[in-house]
Order: structure tokens, then sequence, then C-alpha cells
């Protein structure tokens, strides 16, 4: 039976995080079941203070095959990086 529930993604934030960090995966009916067995299954010792659950199939990812030229618009932009910016003199805490 648990063949044909859908595939979720859960991510916990801890107690000592400031964002959400994917926990791993788990099979459910729907998201209200989703959400408490990952909460059963992931914040055991409860290290958790929030969890997200998310369908598998709604997540979108890029492939780290096209890493080079996903991310290539962004290496034409040199204002991104500090170095384009002159610091003035007597700044000395940036």
């Amino acid at each position: 039976m648990t063949q044909n529930w859908p595939l979720w993604e859960v991510f916990v934030r801890s107690r000592r995080g400031l964002s959400h960090t994917h926990a791993g995966s788990l099979h459910a009916p729907d998201a209200e079941m989703a959400l408490r067995n990952a909460r059963d299954l992931y914040t055991r010792r409860g290290e958790g203070i929030s969890i997200w659950v998310v369908p598998s199939t709604e997540i979108t990812a890029s492939s780290p095959d096209e890493r080079d030229p996903f991310f290539a618009p962004s290496a034409d932009k040199p204002y991104r990086h500090p170095t384009f910016y002159d610091i003035p003199e007597g700044v000395s805490h940036l």
C-alpha cells in the first residue's frame, strides 16, 4: 500500500540553526501525515523547531552536469565581487 504513496522531502530547522536543511525523505499519503511522520522520524531527540515537507515531484533542480553553462552568466558581472570596488583610505573594518 505504501508503494502508491508519494515521496516527500523533509527539511528541518534545528534549535541552533537559522535555516532548514535537508534531513531525508519519506512516503506518506498526504502533507499532514508527512509532517507528522517527519516529526517522529527526524526530530526524535527534540532538536527541531520547524519542519517543512515538500512533495518530491514539486522540486526542480539544476543538473551538476550543466553547471558551467548554467552558472556562466554570473561570471560576466564583476560588480558582484568586492574586488570591483575601491575601499577609501581610513576604512579598515571592511
